[in-house]
């Protein structure tokens, strides 16, 4: 089973990830998808996309109107959906122009500190 992490992590978090990986070889996680702050990622994630998603993970690639179909929602909506999480790398395109989120499950990880 394939579990995506989404997280909010600053650049230099990021990036220091990237050296670590780099120097030793060895990925310290699973996928991962993170965004610089809570608020993009909110931005991001609306209730409607994280519907999307739910319908989308564990799926085959797909064509928008199946998409559809399995959120139960409009085409031109799930449209717009599609294209903002294609924008922040969260779905993929096949070469036969299918949507595709290739995890069977998604995690969502982030702190909240005191101001």
């Amino acid at each position: 089973m394939t579990v995506v992490t989404l997280d909010v992590r600053s650049l230099e978090d990021t990036l220091a990830d990237v050296a670590q990986v780099c120097q030793t070889a060895q990925p310290d996680t699973g996928p991962r998808i993170s965004f610089a702050t809570p608020a993009l990622l909110w931005q991001v994630l609306t209730a409607r996309r994280w519907d999307l998603l739910k319908a989308l993970t564990g799926q085959p690639p797909m064509s928008l109107r199946q998409a559809a179909r399995r959120a139960g929602r409009d085409v031109k909506a799930v449209h717009g959906d599609v294209h903002a999480l294609l924008k922040a790398g969260v779905l993929t395109k096949t070469a036969e122009g299918k949507i595709a989120f290739p995890y069977d499950g998604i995690h969502v990880d982030f702190t909240l500190h005191a101001a």
